[in-house]
């Protein structure tokens, strides 16, 4: 299947292309599935209380939205006077990222992305790439995005039930998560406890989570009495949401077990691309309420 950009890329195959641009000495890499184009910067309305990473909002193709200086976002000095922006769709958001110059495009597997070391301010980092000749770093932009947009926050929350029965049926339900971003993990687990599904297994990439599956599968018993649903991110280090929905899919003792992607990818591309790996549901990151609904009605 080929994507907009003409890079063929097979669903499952554990590979991605990024993006690779820079801002001082340092080498990033955004997802191209989150990137819509680069423009050259245009003019900017500066709007009063905004926050300090936000430059202002500028219109493009009749879209309004954001300027997020990346450089100050990241505490780092620009080098250049001919910027870049780098125009993204995250969780259906719209944002302009401020870069100091975009150099090319990037294919790679997953088993070649690292998770960050944990030192400061590593939580604004997913992962590390390692080159020949350098290192990429990948950035969490759903954090960037939700620091600058509160009301992405807003939206993982979902009100505890009242309905008791639901609450009693829930609780004897175990869910595995996939999910390596540590905001988005902790939001997504404690709203799921919440809604009263409280036997969470948490995986922090995909490849961890497919360990945990293999030992569970190990074991005596079906699956389904161990587990019955799992939910995953699609960008993980190691091993991504896609192909560890592929290897569940094509197992003999997995493929009757339903797996929901919960993404901030999620477009009409993806979902395609979801369908035809197997996919039982896909929802748009933050919309924890329609996952949970989605759970429901798969596992109860």
């Amino acid at each position: 299947m080929s994507d907009k950009k003409g890079i063929l890329l097979e669903t499952g195959t554990n590979e991605f292309e990024i993006v690779e641009f820079s801002i001082g000495p340092v080498c990033y890499g955004i997802n191209v599935a989150k990137v819509r184009e680069v423009i050259n910067p245009i003019p900017i309305t500066r709007m009063p209380n905004v926050h300090p990473w936000v430059d202002g909002i500028f219109t493009l193709r009749g879209r309004v939205m954001p300027l997020v200086n990346l450089p100050r976002c990241l505490g780092s000095e620009s080098t250049t006077t001919s910027p870049k922006v780098i125009v993204s769709e995250l969780n259906n958001f719209y944002v302009g990222f401020l870069v100091d110059e975009v150099s090319r495009i990037h294919r790679i597997s997953w088993t070649a992305m690292e998770p960050p070391p944990h030192i400061t301010n590593s939580d604004m980092v997913v992962g590390i790439i390692k080159m020949a000749e350098k290192m990429v770093v990948l950035l969490d932009f759903e954090k960037i995005v939700a620091d600058v947009n509160p009301e992405m926050n807003e939206k993982f929350s979902q009100p505890t039930t009242k309905n008791s029965t639901l609450l009693d049926i829930r609780k004897d339900k175990t869910i595995l998560v996939a999910e390596d971003s540590k905001l988005l993990r902790d939001l997504l687990v404690g709203t799921l406890h919440n809604a009263g599904y409280s036997n969470i297994i948490l995986a922090e990439n995909g490849q961890e989570a497919w360990n945990k599956i293999e030992k569970l599968v190990a074991d005596k018993g079906p699956i389904e009495n161990k587990m019955q649903i799992v939910i995953t991110d699609i960008e993980m280090p190691q091993m991504d949401g896609h192909h560890l929905t592929k290897r569940i899919k094509e197992h003999e003792k997995l493929n009757h077990l339903p797996v929901v992607i919960f993404s901030s990818l999620i477009n009409e591309e993806m979902r395609l691309k979801g369908e035809s790996i197997g996919a039982s549901g896909q929802v748009s990151k933050p919309e924890i309420a329609q996952l949970i609904d989605l759970v429901d009605k798969l596992i109860l």
